[in-house]
């Protein structure tokens, strides 16, 4: 039997999801991945995202390159939402560890956001390589861009249409 190598084996635990938070809490963006995956050409993306209330994920999908996505919250809380092409929510749900919804597996081309609602969260994410930044025709045309002043109100409305 061939002997299992384990040199390389990246361990998760509280010390390196708090260290990841701390990170997050004084970046610009309120952010901080780290990658598992060796370059941004390896055929499978893994990380560790550190987010933190403030965040703002501008409403995107995978479809000009397609790609499948999965998330698991490993500490935390976030709001995970899904859009029709108009910007209509199509699903609201809340992602927590020990709660009802730990995850969620989208197929490509599916409109979405994440909206961290606790300092602390941790989520994991995977998807198909290579890395390729999405494109323009992919970001929502009728969500705020990244940085814009209506960003906060636009999260506010969000929450609010799934009863946060």
């Amino acid at each position: 039997m061939p002997q299992v190598r384990l040199l390389n084996m990246k361990i998760i635990d509280a010390c390196l999801m708090d260290e990841l938070s701390a990170k997050a809490k004084v970046g610009g963006r309120l952010r901080q991945n780290l990658n598992f995956h060796d370059s941004y050409d390896d055929p499978s993306q893994r990380m560790l995202i550190a987010i933190e209330p403030g965040s703002y994920i501008r409403p995107h999908r995978h479809l000009e390159v397609p790609k499948p996505e999965a998330f698991l919250v490993l500490k935390g809380k976030m709001a995970m939402m899904t859009f029709d092409d108009q910007g209509n929510v199509t699903k609201g749900i809340i992602l927590q560890p020990g709660g009802p919804n730990v995850g969620a597996d989208l197929p490509p081309g599916i409109w979405h956001t994440l909206i961290p609602l606790e300092s602390g969260t941790i989520l994991y994410e995977t998807k198909p390589g290579p890395f390729v930044s999405i494109p323009e025709n992919d970001m929502a045309p009728w969500a705020p861009a990244e940085g814009d002043s209506e960003v906060a109100d636009y999260i506010f409305n969000l929450l609010g249409r799934i009863g946060i």
